[in-house]
């Protein structure tokens, strides 16, 4: 098999071997540290469970960076892919460090909140902060306005969005990190149809950490992800709708397809507009969680908690194949 297609198999399985292999034993540091979700309000769960997939999802996709760079040094893989691969860390080297940094970032600020339940400001404070280092970094949204300080603005209100709705769709086994396999997997391979091998190659380092986990959380959920992992998928998410060109004026083409994003973030997208909706409404604050979710509904109107998030990532797929119809 030829380049690029065995870089983007080996990223894959490469993140979701280390993510899978890591999870057990994640989960058993998280219980010796008694970093556990109890029972309670609005919980779905009967006994503590893990908050150890965020850490999981990370170990699989740092795995294969060092085990790459190993097989740099060691000549191990083929010179025409690190020369290929080269030509894009040399350009985006400086984005490509701002990013890994703002992941890093969100990781902690999640782990955070999972341990000492960060005020709504306090933690929007630092997220705003991690996503304006990246948009200073030059990792922008791509709009028709030609002026960069509204790229850098839409830039941070996009990252702060996607993060938030990724964070909001944690509320079912499986849900968060559904949504987010089919994410990644899409913009990876819209990526991978416009030859941005670099962005196709995290987009499916992404895919493969979470798969790795996502057995250990659905249907019955041994971990959960924690704010620490959603916060980070949200996070990558946001990221691989900004990296790949999807049209502007160096790289014309159909101006439609700048909606690809937001099709394949529909579901997490929508959720997020219609509970802030309903809670703002209703006079509460939008950030004080309740179980006005697709998800919730879907379960009020006669499905099982496994089924809703099957139809949700369902809708999810569709999403996704409808931005890849725009790009065609």
């Amino acid at each position: 098999m030829s380049f690029p297609a065995t870089l983007y198999l080996a990223v894959f399985f490469g993140a979701l071997i280390g993510s899978a292999v890591s999870v057990p034993l994640w989960i058993r540091w998280s219980r010796r540290q008694g970093w556990l979700d109890d029972p309670g309000h609005r919980k779905i769960h009967l006994e503590p469970v893990p908050l150890a997939g965020g850490l999981a999802v990370f170990t699989g996709m740092a795995a294969v960076l060092v085990l790459g760079a190993i097989s740099v040094w060691l000549e191990v893989i083929p010179p025409e892919y690190v020369d290929r691969l080269g030509y894009g860390l040399g350009r985006r080297a400086g984005q490509l460090a701002a990013v890994w940094a703002g992941a890093i970032g969100m990781l902690l600020l999640g782990w955070m909140d999972d341990q000492w339940e960060l005020s709504a400001a306090r933690k929007f404070l630092g997220q705003t902060i991690l996503a304006s280092m990246v948009a200073a970094a030059g990792v922008r949204v791509t709009l028709f306005v030609p002026y960069p300080w509204f790229s850098h603005l839409a830039t941070v209100l996009w990252i702060l969005t996607v993060t938030n709705a990724l964070n909001f769709t944690d509320n079912m086994n499986g849900l968060c990190a559904g949504l987010g396999i089919l994410g990644s997997a899409w913009f990876g391979s819209l990526a991978a149809l416009h030859g941005q091998y670099l962005v196709a190659s995290l987009a499916f380092l992404v895919t493969g950490a979470l798969a790795g986990f996502l057995p250990f959380n659905y249907p019955r959920a041994r971990v959960f992800l924690g704010d620490a992992g959603s916060h980070l998928v949200g996070f990558w998410l946001a990221v691989l709708a900004i990296l790949p060109h999807f049209y502007s004026q160096k790289h014309p083409g159909n101006p439609w397809a700048v909606l690809s994003p937001l099709l394949i973030l529909a579901v997490p997208l929508l959720d997020l507009s219609s509970v802030v909706w309903l809670r703002t409404r209703a006079g509460r604050p939008f950030w004080i969680g309740d179980t006005q979710h697709f998800s919730h509904r879907l379960v009020r109107c006669g499905l099982s908690k496994s089924m809703a998030v099957f139809w949700l990532w369902v809708a999810g797929c569709v999403g996704g194949a409808l931005s890849l119809w725009l790009q065609a």
